[in-house]
């Protein structure tokens, strides 16, 4: 499967952004689906996922409440919704593909696939 993350823009903090990953060469039901975030000088870190028939997910606390992950995988597209963005939301936007178990989706290390980024910047 190869992923494409769009959607990533510059909003002001309070703002909203949406984004979008895309599969294509294999059905995206078959994984969980997560997105990752990476900052100048931090190391890459969880956002959220949502499993394979969407039925649940799982947040980093600092986005739960502000950050929604959903799913259709009749389109092999997952969306990260995102509210009340703060400057520290200010990061490359990943999303990844995980054939592995639902216990282990906050975990970068167990991800196959990975889609390209999209820069998301938030201005005070």
């Amino acid at each position: 499967v190869q992923l494409q993350a769009s959607g990533g823009g510059l909003v002001q903090a309070g703002g909203s952004l949406r984004l979008s990953c895309a599969a294509s060469g294999q059905a995206s039901s078959g994984y969980n689906m997560g997105w990752f975030r990476q900052a100048p000088g931090r190391e890459r870190e969880f956002v959220g996922a949502i499993r394979r028939s969407g039925s649940a997910t799982n947040y980093a606390d600092s986005v739960k409440g502000r950050f929604t992950i959903s799913r259709v995988n009749m389109k092999n597209t997952v969306y990260l919704q995102m509210n009340s963005l703060e400057p520290e939301d200010t990061a490359v936007y990943y999303c990844a593909a995980d054939q592995g178990p639902w216990n282990r989706a906050s975990v970068p290390s167990e991800y196959d696939v990975w889609g390209q980024g999209t820069q998301v910047t938030v201005s005070s």
